[in-house]
């Protein structure tokens, strides 16, 4: 059997532009002469729909789009299996269940439904679907074919130590007698994620001794970005197939021959980053409705990885580079942001705040009387631009993209109403080391970011002579904390142990993660692309008390 995976990027809600991209796939897997081609999880609505899911018109909606692509089966000898939302039996309190349908002949012939919903980290899909109770097979071609649907194949006691569920759908479609098992997925990428869902599948192969395809969803929805990376997989757990990453591809594999496409995709990890933050940065900015981006300059590495960014995702005609020194702004800082705007080839403006950071103080001067200059004044400068920048997203129909780092929003070294202004946080998940890992990548063949801007100690320059190391740690001591105790909840005792940390140092690093909740929690969308980003899947009170 000739099987394809159409690795597509579907659009939440869009149910006219999914299905004709779903059919242009159709037609492309027909002229390969497929027998089957695979569509990933819910990609009818698209993934995640949250609540839209709460609303019956949207659940009707996804049907009769699957009635209408069943219909365009009627001719083609090429079968069809696409994700969708259906309603779920009465009594389970539920109003949905996920679904995936057979397409052929002009009809749904099959329908199979998620019976392993995932409820930690990003997802809640127990608020919304009904488990399926049972699974069943389809034939096709004289196969006997078990599908499933994503973390129905994350499951498999021998290779998690700690299941989440006591069922595995794969062990038990395989006893049914099973001898391809498929999976569609939407599955989210974060940093080493491909590897692990690559030895998974690989390890249910080799212990079924059956060929596993799995095609997965690819493109950014709001904070989640899915990498794509479809695979298929022999019996002996080698790779015979793969999609390529961070795009829309279409694989084709011989399921007699164990044969099929391999597109290359984006093996190293710093590239893989980049490409994810490039990917979620494009599709947010296109799925909201817009073309253009605003960032503001500051001579920076932060400000200079997400211009760079920016202008990969739109191209550089859609992106404004701001410049807004302040009287504390290096002359250094000014040139290092023109340097990088003359690299990028894009706009760059200058409107100096000085003046209007002189009026805001010359306006609180009788209230502020007797009392000395504080971070009061350094806020005044940020807000002053968040001002500007937020004006000329209103002018010109813009987005801003923020430019704050994960090491910054973990520690509250940012400023609410400031530097956070804007709409999507784009590396928000990126520590600084990271930071600068990324832009030594960019500039691996040409200098993309001066060397002036990677060379020069972290500055807010929001006050004479001001350094990062004035506030915190410095970045390669603090990072690692700040991964050991956000993406994997480490006490401070175990993180001073590991890493061979000062115990105080670590604890006044904790006591900054703590406190700075509030401030998160109004930070614009972050890209996730760590096992453990802020946001949607790291749920915490604001007003609490820890004890550290």
């Amino acid at each position: 059997m000739k099987i394809a995976l159409a690795q597509i990027n579907p659009t939440i809600g869009d149910f006219c532009g999914n299905a004709q991209k779903i059919l242009d796939f159709i037609r492309r897997a027909e002229q390969g002469n497929a027998d089957l081609v695979l569509f990933p999880e819910l990609c009818v609505c698209g993934y995640p729909p949250a609540d839209l899911l709460e609303k019956p018109a949207f659940v009707a909606r996804a049907g009769q789009v699957v009635e209408q692509l069943a219909a365009s089966t009627a001719r083609s000898r090429t079968a069809v299996i696409c994700g969708y939302v259906t309603p779920a039996h009465h009594g389970t309190g539920k109003h949905v269940m996920n679904s995936a349908a057979l397409l052929r002949n002009g009809h749904i012939e099959f329908v199979q439904s998620k019976m392993l919903l995932p409820f930690y980290d990003v997802f809640d899909e127990q608020r919304y679907f009904a488990p399926a109770h049972k699974q069943r097979l389809f034939s096709l071609d004289r196969e006997h074919i078990a599908l499933t649907i994503c973390e129905d194949a994350w499951n498999d006691k021998s290779f998690w130590e700690n299941r989440l569920y006591t069922i595995d759908p794969v062990e038990e479609l395989i006893r049914g007698g099973a001898s391809i098992i498929l999976n569609i997925s939407a599955s989210p990428y974060w940093r080493d994620k491909r590897c692990t869902r690559r030895d998974m599948l690989a390890n249910i192969a080799r212990h079924h001794c059956k060929p596993v395809l799995m095609v997965n969803q690819v493109g950014g929805n709001d904070s989640l970005i899915f990498d794509g990376s479809s695979i298929a997989i022999g019996p002996d757990g080698n790779v015979i197939a793969q999609a390529a990453s961070f795009e829309e591809d279409l694989i084709f594999i011989d399921t007699h021959s164990l044969t099929g496409d391999m597109h290359s995709n984006a093996e190293e990890e710093d590239e893989a980053i980049f490409r994810a933050l490039v990917l979620g940065t494009r599709d947010y900015v296109r799925k909201c409705g817009f073309s253009r981006a605003i960032v503001a300059l500051s001579g920076g590495i932060d400000s200079a990885l997400v211009a760079a960014i920016a202008v990969e995702a739109l191209g550089k005609e859609n992106v404004l580079g701001v410049g807004m020194p302040s009287p504390y702004s290096s002359r250094g800082s000014i040139d290092d942001s023109r340097q990088l705007a003359e690299n990028l080839d894009i706009r760059y403006e200058i409107i100096p705040i000085s003046s209007l950071f002189a009026g805001y103080t010359k306006a609180l001067a009788p209230i502020f009387e007797g009392l000395q200059p504080d971070i009061t004044e350094e806020n005044i400068q940020s807000r002053v631009r968040g001002n500007l920048v937020m004006a000329l997203s209103n002018k010109f129909n813009s987005l801003v993209l923020t430019t704050g780092n994960k090491s910054e929003m973990a520690t509250g070294y940012c400023t609410l109403y400031g530097d956070m202004v804007g709409a999507l946080a784009v590396i928000g998940d990126v520590v600084k080391t990271q930071v600068y890992a990324l832009c030594r990548h960019l500039n691996r063949e040409r200098e993309t970011i001066p060397a002036s801007i990677l060379e020069k100690p972290p500055s807010a320059e929001l006050r004479p002579g001001q350094k990062d190391t004035d506030s915190l740690p410095p970045y390669e001591v603090l990072d690692p904390i700040l991964e050991a105790y956000v993406e994997r909840y480490e006490t401070p005792e175990h993180i001073s142990s590991a890493l061979g940390s000062d115990i105080e140092l670590v604890r006044r690093v904790v006591k900054l993660v703590e406190r700075s909740e509030y401030k998160r929690q109004q930070a614009a969308p972050v890209l996730k692309v760590t096992t453990k980003a802020f946001g949607m899947g790291r749920r915490f009170p604001i007003a609490v008390k820890v004890q550290v």
